[in-house]
């Protein structure tokens, strides 16, 4: 069975090595800061959230999210990170942690939750396409200097 709940201290090192995953999957490599920053952030509970996924209580799948403000209607939700290591993939833990986010943000009064995929990530997309509706929006971005 899935339990799904905050992050506690004692799962820092779990939720660390499923981030670190997460990155790289996407083919990026962050320094150790910004592991330290968001997990303060995720503690803090306050600007950014997040939830784990625990099988037999060993934690195996992660989710990041923050509400932000809505120029047409109430704040939404958006989830950032979704991962869940191998050993869990296709065992519902996934969809576990989009409707915890789902139920969070209702009773936030929030409008909706929403969130990106890459296009090629056909394992995420085949569980996306289960639980929500694609809109058809390209995202863009412009790198900035930090």
């Amino acid at each position: 069975m899935v339990e799904i709940g905050k992050l506690t201290p004692a799962d820092r090192d779990a939720w660390e090595g499923l981030f670190r995953a997460y990155i790289e999957f996407y083919e990026r490599n962050e320094p150790q800061a910004m592991y330290d920053k968001s997990w303060g952030e995720f503690q803090a509970d306050t600007r950014m959230h997040a939830f784990g996924a625990k099988v037999d209580g060993k934690l195996v799948g992660i989710t990041h999210f923050f509400v932000h403000a809505n120029t047409s209607g109430p704040d939404v939700c958006y989830l950032q990170d979704l991962f869940t290591g191998p050993e869990a993939r296709r065992k519902g833990v996934g969809e576990a942690l989009i409707a915890a986010v789902v139920d969070w943000a209702e009773q936030r009064g929030c409008s909706r939750v929403y969130w990106m995929t890459h296009e090629t990530n056909a394992t995420a997309r085949s569980l996306y396409e289960k639980v929500a509706v694609n809109k058809g929006f390209l995202r863009y971005q412009i790198e900035l200097p930090v």
